[in-house]
């Protein structure tokens, strides 16, 4: 595969920092302040199994935004140190086509592969 042109790591980079300023502009749940009250006065048994699936989504909704905040960091980090595009298993560069997919990819296809079916 041929390495990334500058016009494609330069799109790539923007592309991140885009995500990267729209997740910060969404407001991330709080995990302690969105705690919904479970032991009201008199509430029924499915009124507190809703609260704790609220409570249970929320805070998932929190992780998973946490998660790709600091993957696409991480990424525009790989920018700086110049390893950005190739594949932190094998050395490989990514590709364009996966980048521009999932421009916060750390492996290429076959290692990625290979990652999911272990």
């Amino acid at each position: 595969m041929e390495p990334l042109t500058p016009e494609q790591l330069a799109l790539l980079k923007t592309m991140l920092e885009r995500r990267v300023e729209a997740l910060s502009s969404v407001e991330q749940p709080q995990q302690d302040a969105s705690e919904l009250p479970v032991d009201e006065v008199e509430t029924s048994p499915l009124d507190r199994a809703t609260v704790r699936l609220l409570n249970d989504l929320s805070r998932e909704a929190a992780d998973h935004h946490s998660a790709e905040m600091r993957q696409l960091r991480q990424a525009l980090a790989r920018f700086e140190d110049g390893t950005y595009g190739l594949c932190e298993e094998c050395g490989q560069p990514i590709g364009a086509s996966r980048l521009l997919a999932r421009p916060e990819a750390r492996l290429c296809i076959d290692c990625q592969t290979r990652a999911e079916r272990r």
